[in-house]
C-alpha cells in the first residue's frame, strides 16, 4: 500500500512544481484574504458616507432620555 505524504515541505515535487514555488503558492492566500477583507470593508462602508452618523446619533439621545426618565421615576 502506498503511502501519500500531503507536507508541501516533505515532498519532492507538487504537481510538477518545484517546493519553493509551491510555498509561493501558499503565500498567495493571505494575499487574498487580505484583499478580499478590503473589499467587503468598502462594501460594508459604501452607505455610511451617504447617512453619516445622524440615525445613530439620533437613537442614542432618544435612548438616554428614556434612561433618564426611568431613573427619575423611581
Amino acid at each position: 500500500m502506498r503511502v501519500i505524504n500531503l507536507l508541501i515541505g516533505q515532498s519532492r515535487m507538487l504537481m510538477g512544481l518545484e517546493v519553493g514555488m509551491a510555498a509561493l503558492v501558499w503565500l498567495l492566500i493571505p494575499l487574498l484574504a487580505a484583499v478580499g477583507a478590503g473589499l467587503w470593508g468598502s462594501w460594508a462602508n459604501r452607505t455610511r458616507r451617504a447617512r453619516s452618523d445622524g440615525p445613530e446619533l439620533d437613537g442614542y439621545a432618544r435612548f438616554r432620555e428614556a434612561m433618564e426618565k426611568s431613573r427619575s421615576g423611581s
